[in-house]
């Protein structure tokens, strides 16, 4: 939101109606053509090396070609990503910081560790989400979607495990969203805690465990090995990446997640800044060079205009509320 009460931007728009008067420039999107005049912060709150900083680094790059001003990653990182969101919800909103905002957002504080929500944050841009798959030991006697929810369903308590990331976390709650729609009870499978998708997958292959509900880039190595199969992937539509995964709703199922990653910047953030950085991320979602990017490492693309964006950062919010309620872990 510009600040016609700003002294320094009274002094500028007197100066700009004074030139507009003479001629010599017109007044309409004159802001909008001066952004950005010095660097801009991109926050990640997310460490160095991991799929966000990777994103939110290509994306900084595509924004200078097209803004010709320097984007400056800077991973803020600590508190279970409460720190890097924070900074980017509390900085100016001048459009001179901005961030990628993840679908933590829409967690962290239903468990109490942070009053921040998606309210906090202009979205420009949804520019990722990548939804879990239901993957199995290539050995398994399930071979589709339909055969491993049939067994699940028809099974005592505890019988299944499961496995893809710790305790609550955003792959442990995309199992209790599926089980939920089969009118199951949260911990109808067991879940067995894991530092990651890549000791869970190692667990999958030795026998440990029934299925993993990580991400399909996350299995993407074992399932190129023939040691293990994608039955589903809990999406709206089929990957790009992976077209012969079928959705849970293909066979019959109601369930769909994703994590995603948008760029945001603070709330009430400058108008016309916020325009160019939408306008650019629109253009960026559909070049080659982000295509390319994105694909190699099989993330998914999905891109969302602002108001778009919005919308789907309240409905992720209200689906992990119920998530975290029904497995015990949300805060009151």
């Amino acid at each position: 939101m510009t600040d016609f009460n700003n002294p320094t931007r009274r002094g500028v728009l007197k100066g700009a109606a004074a030139l507009g008067a003479l001629g010599l420039m017109p007044m309409a999107g004159a802001f909008a053509a001066d952004y950005p005049t010095r660097p801009v912060t991109m926050v990640v709150p997310w460490g160095a090396g991991g799929g966000t900083d990777a994103t939110g680094r290509m994306i900084a790059s595509l924004l200078e070609k097209r803004l010709g001003e320097t984007f400056n990653v800077v991973n803020r990182t600590g508190g279970s990503g409460v720190v890097g969101h924070s900074a980017i919800a509390n900085s100016k909103p001048d459009g001179y910081t901005i961030g990628l905002v993840t679908v933590e957002i829409a967690m962290m504080h239903h468990v109490g560790l942070t009053d921040l929500t998606a309210e906090n944050y202009t979205p420009l841009g949804l520019m990722n989400a990548d939804s879990p798959g239901v993957t199995v030991n290539a050995n398994s006697e399930y071979k589709t979607i339909q055969e491993l929810a049939d067994a699940i369903k028809a099974s005592e308590p505890g019988t299944f495990k499961a496995s893809g990331t710790g305790q609550g976390g955003i792959w442990h709650l995309a199992l209790i969203g599926w089980l939920l729609s089969m009118d199951l009870a949260p911990d109808h499978v067991t879940w067995v805690p894991s530092e990651g998708s890549a000791p869970a997958m190692q667990d999958l292959i030795a026998g440990g465990i029934d299925l993993v509900t990580v991400s399909l880039a996350e299995t993407k190595a074992m399932v190129d090995a023939g040691r293990a199969i994608n039955l589903g992937v809990m999406a709206d539509e089929r990957a790009a990446s992976h077209p012969d995964v079928p959705t849970l709703k293909e066979a019959g199922g109601t369930f769909a997640l994703s994590t995603w990653r948008g760029v945001c910047g603070p709330k009430d953030m400058d108008a016309d800044a916020a325009k160019a950085i939408s306008d650019a991320l629109a253009e960026i979602s559909k070049d080659p060079e982000f295509v390319e990017f994105m694909n190699n490492r099989g993330f998914g693309i999905r891109y969302m205009p602002p108001e778009e964006h919005a919308a789907f950062m309240a409905e992720t919010d209200t689906l992990m509320k119920e998530a975290l309620e029904a497995a015990g872990l949300a805060k009151s």
